[in-house]
């Protein structure tokens, strides 16, 4: 046998790995983090949706400006309100707050008639589509926290992502991809957090793809595959050993899986993310030009692909070269960072629906919180974070199309008509995906968690 075959079961490990791509939930896997595999889940009922797009609006889009219309704030711009609410009269430099008007107008759009601002031209034409909803609210103000909140439910400590609790629940489609992937350019507020599994099996880990001409790191192998499939199957023989020496366990069995997904990838993930069999109409929907690697259009178009594969769950994070929505300095940065979305997120809704994909995949939108329709003078530039309202929309399967849920109060300040906070909204994130929230938990440090810890129901009113 030649020198290059002549392998431990150490050297094994290491070299069969790194021609591959190397998943953060392999590694952790490897290095033992993760010992428990879940145990194998049914839904609790039929599920509507098989796969999740949730896109990711990262600083808070203001509600006012966008999906909200209110009258109101025209009329009554430059009124002086009451700061009563201790997240505002606490707060240096609002010991008096005036209303400010929207700066976009709104237009009826589709047989719904459902009211979207001009930020979103290519979005109201999909207004049939969706079910929006107008009157989300969260509990904190902090980008930090509210991020952490509206991905794992939990406002203060680290937990399992929304992502991984529906890969924990399901077991994957395609065996050559992860189950859950975020596609970013750059982090977002509160880091690798929003994608973590935290005390969930390692696996259910979201893995990262940064748009550009490599999306993921070492995908290519470095050894012949001939070399590669003897060592896999080398390395299968001796954990066949080794469990039957030192007993079963789900840890062991996931990490044999793991080396055998990691060989399939190499395959599987650079042809996934070629475009090059896209049609000329398809890119230019999207607003990808041929060879182009990076853009919101890209991540959409990716993020089609994928679950067209078989990825459970993908989020697009919208974290691009313009910033993010955090509109403290100038409303009008909404223009850039709303030209950069919107037709790609039309063109996503518009091709899943195309193909008859949109039947059984659910698409999510939202961010973190709105924005104040308020500020320290009327004539502020910019708006503050709002979380006691915004607003988020869903579309695809299972979800009521052309229709608008909730409601604020008349200047947009509070939540006031069937009030959904974010564990309510992953609550029915779950059941489209087949669970009763109360029901999917793991045991962890003595209790039993779950996404939405001990509150939430989900929003029967928007579910077909």
């Amino acid at each position: 046998m030649s020198s290059e075959l002549k392998l431990n079961r150490r050297s094994m490990l290491r070299s069969s790995v790194a021609g591959s791509m190397l998943l953060p939930a392999i590694l952790n896997q490897v290095a033992g983090q993760s010992t428990t595999d879940p145990a194998q889940q049914s839904p609790h009922f039929e599920p509507r949706a098989k796969n999740i797009i949730f896109l990711f609006m990262t600083g808070g889009v203001s509600h006012v400006d966008t999906f909200d219309p209110k009258p109101a704030l025209h009329r009554d711009h430059g009124k002086e309100i009451k700061a009563d609410h201790p997240e505002i009269k606490d707060r240096p430099g609002y010991e008096k707050i005036y209303l400010k008007r929207p700066q976009w107008k709104f237009g009826h759009h589709g047989e719904s008639g459902i009211q979207v601002s001009t930020l979103f031209p290519h979005l109201a034409n999909c207004v049939d589509d969706i079910a929006l909803i107008r009157s989300m609210h969260t509990s904190h103000s902090n980008h930090y926290n509210a991020t952490l909140g509206m991905h794992t439910g939990s406002f203060s400590f680290s937990r399992p992502s929304l992502g991984s609790w529906v890969t924990y629940g399901l077991s994957s489609i395609n065996q050559n991809l992860p189950g859950f992937v975020v596609i970013a350019p750059k982090q977002t507020y509160a880091g690798t957090q929003v994608y973590s599994s935290d005390f969930l099996p390692a696996v259910n880990q979201g893995t990262l793809v940064v748009p550009g001409n490599q999306p993921i790191a070492n995908v290519r192998p470095r050894i012949s595959t001939p070399v590669q499939r003897y060592q896999l199957e080398t390395l299968r023989k001796m954990n066949r050993l080794d469990l039957q020496q030192k007993g079963g366990s789900h840890g062991r069995s996931a990490r044999i899986r793991s080396f055998e997904t990691a060989f399939g990838m190499q395959n599987a993930v650079p042809e996934a993310f070629d475009f090059s069999t896209e049609s000329p109409r398809t890119l230019s929907n999207y607003s990808v030009t041929p060879g182009q690697s990076t853009g919101f259009g890209w991540q959409c178009l990716a993020a089609r692909r994928l679950v067209e594969r078989g990825v459970r769950f993908v989020e697009l994070i919208d974290t691009g070269s313009s910033g993010n929505w955090d509109a403290h300095g100038d409303m009008m940065t909404h223009v850039g960072l709303a030209k950069n979305v919107d037709q790609p997120i039309a063109a996503l809704l518009k091709d899943l629906k195309q193909r008859g994909m949109l039947d059984d995949t659910l698409v999510v939108w939202t961010t973190e919180f709105g924005r104040t329709p308020f500020n320290n003078t009327a004539d502020a530039p910019g708006r503050e974070h709002h979380p006691w309202a915004f607003s988020s929309w869903m579309a695809g399967a299972g979800v009521k199309q052309g229709m608008v849920h909730g409601a604020t109060d008349e200047h947009g300040l509070r939540a006031v008509e069937d009030r959904v906070h974010v564990h309510d909204f992953h609550a029915t994130i779950l059941r489209l995906m087949g669970f009763d929230h109360t029901r999917l938990t793991f045991r962890h440090a003595g209790r039993d968690y779950r996404l939405t810890d001990v509150r939430g129901n989900a929003i029967e009113n928007i579910l077909t």
